[in-house]
């Protein structure tokens, strides 16, 4: 189970949970005031749930929450499930940028979408750019996020287009771009506290 921040989030060291919740990415979105936290639980649910009753009972947690409150213009949380043909999201050193694809599906389209990306994702492992796939659970339903790192953005566009050359990511893109409704692309640039560099 993942979960996806989208502002400024405070650690959870604190509260003994460091054996089920591991923070994967931590980073600032380019041109832009908003920043991106991912979150692993192992344990799924029964793990988010002992974090979030440790964290309510936790009044340096709730003091903060309520500073934090004071300089928000917006926060938004999903819960998140992998795609297990993806691979697991890994520290990596750096320097790297990332890209999260946001893909906003027509209801009734993820298994579709998970068959198609299950065959396709070959033609975009080479280079070790796919560091992860995710599907809502909670929160916006049918949301597809696309995790790729590279060293800088000319890099990303090279690997973008070496996949054109490969054989089948055109049919791949074929069937898949009927799916979405939106997309929305956002170029990450991870914290030094980030495990992913």
């Amino acid at each position: 189970m993942m979960r996806i921040t989208h502002v400024r989030w405070w650690g959870v060291g604190i509260l003994g949970m460091e054996s089920k919740i591991k923070l994967l990415a931590n980073s600032d979105i380019w041109c832009s005031l908003c920043a991106v936290h991912l979150w692993r639980y192992r344990g799924g649910y029964p793990a988010l749930t002992e974090c979030l009753q440790k964290l309510n009972k936790n009044k340096e947690y709730l003091d903060f929450r309520k500073e934090r409150a004071k300089m928000l213009i917006s926060r938004r949380n999903q819960l998140l499930l992998e795609f297990s043909f993806w691979n697991e999201p890994l520290s990596r050193p750096g320097p790297n940028i990332y890209e999260m694809r946001t893909y906003n599906l027509k209801p009734g389209t993820m298994i579709e979408w998970g068959n198609h990306w299950a065959r396709a994702i070959k033609h975009r492992q080479e280079n070790n750019e796919a560091v992860g796939g995710f599907f809502s659970q909670i929160g916006d339903l049918y949301v597809v996020h696309h995790l790729w790192a590279y060293e800088n953005l000319q890099s990303r566009e090279e690997t973008r287009n070496s996949a054109w050359q490969k054989e089948g990511w055109d049919a791949s893109v074929y069937y898949t771009v009927p799916l979405i409704r939106s997309m929305e692309s956002r170029i990450m640039i991870p914290t030094k506290s980030s495990p992913l560099q």
